[in-house]
């Protein structure tokens, strides 16, 4: 499985034959420059978590969708009936390989009501919870989300014991800062180190690949 990381919560994601499948989560406003820079070749899915700018960035799909006309896309209802104002085609029903799980986004009042959203198990092997950090489950790699104005980094890494998952995959931390990213994935690190548990640290646009059941390639 060779995953990169195209900023905050967006991760491509390839699985070399013979299931030979590439699927791109929450292409949101922050990660338009790097996915088009990635100059994909390939992609099967996109998946969308939520409708939050940096989880959907309609103007990148659409872009996408051209580039890709049998592209499918699995989103809330909500992102469906947006895309399909726009004319492009959408599904709220996952395709094979891909199973929903409860994933609620985190309360935001004062700030605002959340969303409809969805958790996703793609392939029996990543966990993508969106903006939640309330699920019961995880595969083997969890795309966890470690900040946010809703969430807590502490609460990110109760979730870590809880679940116990191979591998993590940090997500939605854009907004740190260069040097505070660095301190926290070490923090991070040592903490899943101590769990049994395979932390990590991935540079935006620079791929890096999981052999599940032994070790990062």
């Amino acid at each position: 499985m060779k995953i990169t990381k195209l900023a905050h919560s967006c991760l491509l994601v390839e699985m070399p034959e013979p299931v030979n499948r590439t699927v791109l989560f929450d292409p949101g406003q922050m990660s338009a420059e790097l996915v088009r820079a990635a100059q994909l070749k390939y992609l099967d899915d996109i998946v969308i978590t939520h409708e939050h700018f940096d989880h959907f960035d309609e103007a990148l799909v659409a872009e996408l969708v051209i580039q890709f006309p049998k592209v499918r896309i699995l989103a809330p209802t909500s992102v469906v009936s947006k895309l399909e104002q726009a004319g492009i085609t959408a599904s709220a029903t996952p395709q094979q390989g891909m199973i929903l799980f409860n994933a609620p986004h985190e309360p935001m009042t004062p700030l605002g009501d959340p969303p409809a959203a969805i958790g996703v198990h793609y392939l029996n092997t990543l966990s993508h919870p969106g903006d939640s950090h309330h699920f019961t489950e995880s595969k083997a790699v969890l795309a966890l989300p470690i900040t946010g104005p809703w969430g807590t980094s502490a609460r990110a890494a109760q979730l870590i014991s809880e679940l116990k998952p191979q591998y993590v995959v940090p997500i939605h931390d854009w907004m740190w800062k260069d040097s505070w990213r660095k301190d926290m994935y070490a923090r991070f690190a040592l903490y899943c180190k101590e769990l049994g548990v395979t932390f990590i640290s991935p540079v935006d646009g620079e791929p890096f690949v999981l052999d599940i059941g032994k070790g990062v390639a």
